[in-house]
């Protein structure tokens, strides 16, 4: 149960002919008595005045994070794999807004320029920013005051008798007409900062949604590379298939020959024949995943499944010189972790938003306009008709109920800074793992082309000795398998290779910049810059 006390003046500043008596529409009202009132005007707007400058929230200050010197994973040589790229020159590299460019495909070019205009994720975020842009525009409007307005016209009929009179005659009945044109304005002075944090805990939400945005569009346009060069592997290893289909038909059609002149035993024929119609199936196969991954970019690039269609293209690994700076530099470039720290003054904000409630409130109310009989007459002196009034309102008991939305409020933001801090290590874990794997991946991708080539060798020699009849057909068939395998995984180190490259993209933050932020979007001015969906920077 809460128990309200208010101390309430209302004071009635209508205009008489004299303090003792106005005569209104004929009826007799009590004098108003401005004279003793009026005085306390001056004293309530000064007070309103007085305390608007007061703000019982808390400063905010950006906690601590801690911050490494530098990348562990990122070798002298993978320093010098970045071709030029300073690591110590801060925003270094905030222009480089495309950064799918850096691959030098055209054709992965079109796609993400396609997605960066049509993607529906991206433009759901984007409605997002809007939605917390407008809140901004509402809150803002609390710090002026209201008017309205009611005009009307009653008609009615009075009596002034109760049935005949002494004398015999009946008493008259009185019809008349009343216009009114009136005109209210109600007014709460931000007296304790309510308003202020408001606007700007929805100020922080609309920068925040930004962050989002900026985080949607490069999680949507790195998946969408990541699927592209997928799909690209699998023609890539389409390829393979098609071309050891080839060779094992071959390979069968000789054991064949061999077999009918009585060289070769009808085992090197089944062999060679197993091994055909397997390698038949996993070619067969690989077209489940290329028409998967087909139907997922037509997804991100905004257009329906079923009239998307790619060529075939196989693969070309394309390892290209990551941007990235200082690890602070990270907290900068990471929408995520710059949505994480502006959500954090917001719930710094609400919680001088919930402290305010202590203290009381302050409501200014004026009413005037125009009032009589008749139309013309409205416009003339005794028509004008105005009130000020002020009252003020305090809860003495609420069982607890502000302290425990101030305990939340203050909960809030305690998870949103350990949110923040886990944004953070996030970051550096995401940019140590893909530095780990290309580093990694290079070194393997050297061992393994060499695989490949000594495989190729050795299917030579053995090809070589089976037609001399010194080996068994069965070495043959190990050499080839062996082959083929080394050239499959391959493909797929340079698969990841090229996955890495996009992840440690993403995880550096893109081409974004928390430069980008709207940090105009102020009290002053809410809009701001306004993104568009092929991203914030122009």
């Amino acid at each position: 149960m809460v128990a309200v006390c208010s101390r309430s003046v209302r004071l009635s500043l209508m205009r008489p002919e004299s303090d003792s008596q106005v005569t209104r529409f004929g009826h007799s009202v009590p004098g108003s008595g401005v004279a003793k009132t009026r005085p306390l005007l001056p004293v309530i707007f000064l007070a309103a005045a007085l305390f608007a400058g007061c703000n019982v929230g808390p400063r905010y200050h950006r906690p601590s994070v801690e911050t490494p010197q530098a990348f562990k994973e990122l070798t002298p040589e993978g320093a010098k794999q970045t071709a030029g790229w300073s690591t110590a020159q801060p925003k270094d590299f905030t222009s480089r807004g495309k950064w799918w460019e850096l691959f030098n495909d055209p054709q992965l070019n079109a796609l993400e320029e396609q997605a960066s205009v049509s993607n529906q994720t991206v433009a759901a975020s984007l409605a997002a920013f809007f939605q917390a842009r407008a809140l901004v525009k509402q809150a803002r409007s609390q710090y002026y005051p209201t008017v309205s307005t009611s005009p009307g016209v009653t008609r009615q009929r009075q009596s002034l008798g109760g049935g005949a009179s002494a004398g015999g005659r009946s008493s008259t009945a009185v019809t008349f007409s009343t216009y009114s044109l009136p005109f209210d304005a109600t007014w709460e002075p931000d007296l304790w900062g309510v308003v202020r944090n408001t606007v700007k805990a929805n100020v922080f939400e609309a920068q925040a949604r930004i962050g989002d945005l900026q985080n949607v569009r490069l999680t949507q346009l790195a998946e969408l590379a990541v699927d592209y060069f997928e799909l690209r592997a699998q023609d890539a290893q389409k390829k393979i298939l098609d071309d050891t289909v080839r060779a094992f038909q071959d390979s069968l059609n000789l054991t064949q020959a061999r077999f009918h002149t009585g060289i070769a035993s009808d085992e090197d024929v089944a062999q060679a024949q197993t091994l055909l119609t397997t390698t038949q199936a996993q070619d067969t196969d690989l077209d489940i995943l290329r028409t998967q991954y087909e139907h997922a970019i037509a997804m991100l690039i905004g257009q329906p499944a079923s009239s998307f269609s790619f060529p075939r293209d196989p693969l070309i690994p394309n390892p290209i010189p990551i941007p990235f700076g200082l690890p602070s530099e990270l907290l900068e470039r990471r929408p995520d972790v710059s949505a994480a720290e502006r959500r954090m003054a917001e719930a710094n904000a609400q919680i001088g938003v919930a402290k305010a409630a202590y203290y009381p409130t302050l409501n200014l109310s004026a009413s005037g306009g125009f009032q009589g009989p008749r139309v013309q007459d409205m416009a003339s002196w005794p028509s004008l008709v105005w009130a000020v009034g002020a009252s003020l309102a305090e809860t003495l008991f609420d069982a607890g109920k502000r302290a425990a939305v101030t305990e939340q409020a203050r909960a809030t933001y305690d998870q949103d800074v350990a949110n923040y801090r886990q944004t953070v290590l996030t970051a550096f874990q995401e940019v140590e793992d893909n530095l780990a794997s290309l580093r990694i991946l290079t070194r393997e991708l050297e061992e393994q082309a060499a695989s490949v080539k000594a495989s190729q060798h050795y299917l030579d020699l053995s090809t070589a000795r089976y037609k001399l009849g010194i080996d068994s057909y069965l070495n043959v068939i190990t050499a080839q398998a062996t082959l083929l395998s080394n050239q499959r995984t391959l493909v797929n180190l340079q698969l990841q290779q090229m996955v890495a490259s996009v992840q440690l993209i993403k995880a550096v933050g893109g081409g974004w910049d928390a430069s980008q932020l709207p940090e105009k979007v102020t009290a002053a001015n809410p809009s701001g810059p306004q993104p568009t969906p092929q991203g914030m920077a122009k």
